[in-house]
């Protein structure tokens, strides 16, 4: 008897996502041989799906026809689209480099894998959705976060406050990632000239603010300074820099 979905899932929870032995080929519409239809295959079509059309386009029913079968026959393999979120994150998180912890490098570490993540999430757009609230045990997810928490004790933070951490600084690559997808794909959709406004015309609005806004008139210049990713590295120094450590 065949394992069932769930069993198949749990396998992978204990072994990772290395799917065995592939079963046959299939015969395609012309009489020609189709690739099998397997765990890696389901993964590699929905990553086709959202680098092309976008995470919002990604549906069991859409992979389905992407690999010209029914969805009956990716739910022999993934249990549910929930399913398939966390072996995408999981196939992203494959591909995350985990540094040796070193209590004399720890924050420069912390950041670099949380650099290496949002990276991996741009690549997709929208694929941090998949992330969020998902308490995955996907033995790849799971390795970073063991990375995550290796590097914030060896720099010694305390435990709790490293456990936390690891959320909060997921939750923030998380929604930045998913922000900048959001932006681009409004800039696709209007192409980019009806709503898209520089830094100049940007100030130029703040000068022209009534004088209810004083802060906002006097520091317009700091407000629309930097890179995204100078944000972004900003932002995360605040949240390494302010975890409680052993006095």
């Amino acid at each position: 008897m065949s394992p069932t979905p769930q069993q198949r899932r749990a396998a992978r929870h204990r072994l990772g996502t290395g799917q065995g032995d592939a079963p046959p080929g299939r015969r395609g519409p012309s009489g020609g041989r189709k690739k099998p239809i397997t765990v890696d295959a389901i993964i590699t079509a929905a990553f086709g799906i959202v680098e092309a059309e976008g995470y919002e386009a990604l549906t069991m029913r859409r992979v389905a026809t992407a690999l010209e079968t029914g969805p009956s026959s990716l739910y022999a393999h993934v249990v549910n689209k929930e399913d398939l979120d966390e072996l995408l994150i999981g196939r992203l998180c494959a591909g995350i480099e985990l540094p040796e912890p070193d209590p004399e490098r720890w924050r420069e570490q912390i950041v670099g894998v949380c650099a290496q993540l949002r990276d991996q999430y741009l690549r997709y757009p929208g694929i941090s959705r998949a992330a969020f609230a998902a308490a995955s045990s996907n033995l790849d997810t799971l390795r970073v976060g063991e990375g995550m928490l290796a590097i914030l004790l060896a720099g010694g933070i305390e435990p709790q406050a490293a456990a936390w951490a690891i959320d909060s600084l997921a939750l923030y690559v998380n929604a930045y990632t998913l922000e900048l997808s959001v932006a681009d794909t409004r800039l696709g959709r209007t192409g980019g000239d009806d709503w898209v406004v520089s830094r100049e015309e940007l100030l130029r609005r703040f000068a022209a603010l009534p004088h209810s806004f004083p802060q906002s008139k006097r520091y317009a210049a700091e407000l629309t300074a930097g890179t995204l990713h100078d944000r972004f590295d900003f932002t995360l120094g605040l949240m390494i820099d302010g975890l409680p450590r052993p006095r």
